[in-house]
């Protein structure tokens, strides 16, 4: 089993820094118009304009809206470690960064019943797969709040 930081590796390169004890997630920054976007791009969506700079997006923010996926995903990126006999539903949504961006996520929660739009979230980095002898490591946001 993959333990060690030399044996995690991201789901895609450039999403996220990674190795990390504070991973952010990157994003990118107009230098025109001050759009940011995630992930990163090296064009503007909003000016066109090819004058952008990598950032380093907030870890907190708030959930804008969700959903609740009540199928097992079948095809990349969204395919996970649940099998058809283990899978339980949970939380697909955008999380609002201050002043930055909205970011599509899934959610990780306990009890995806007590998500609500508003409520505070917050970056995690941790495995989500293990192929090739590697623990494939992938951006969620969780509640900061324990949910009651």
């Amino acid at each position: 089993m993959a333990t060690s930081i030399a044996d995690q590796v991201p789901i895609a390169e450039g999403l996220f820094t990674w190795p990390s004890n504070d991973p952010r997630l990157i994003g990118s920054k107009c230098s025109n118009c001050g759009v940011v976007t995630f992930p990163a791009q090296s064009s503007c969506p909003a000016c066109s304009s090819t004058e952008t700079e990598n950032i380093e997006l907030e870890r907190r923010g708030t959930l804008w809206t969700y959903t609740i996926q009540c199928f097992l995903p079948n095809r990349p990126p969204y395919e996970g470690p649940e099998t058809a006999e283990d899978f339980r539903p949970f939380g697909v949504g955008y999380v609002e960064l201050p002043d930055q961006t909205r970011v599509q996520t899934r959610i990780k929660c306990a009890d995806v019943e007590k998500l609500r739009v508003g409520m505070e979230m917050e970056l995690v980095v941790e495995k989500y797969i293990e192929k090739d002898g590697k623990d494939v490591v992938a951006y969620f946001f969780q509640p900061v709040e324990e949910l009651e």
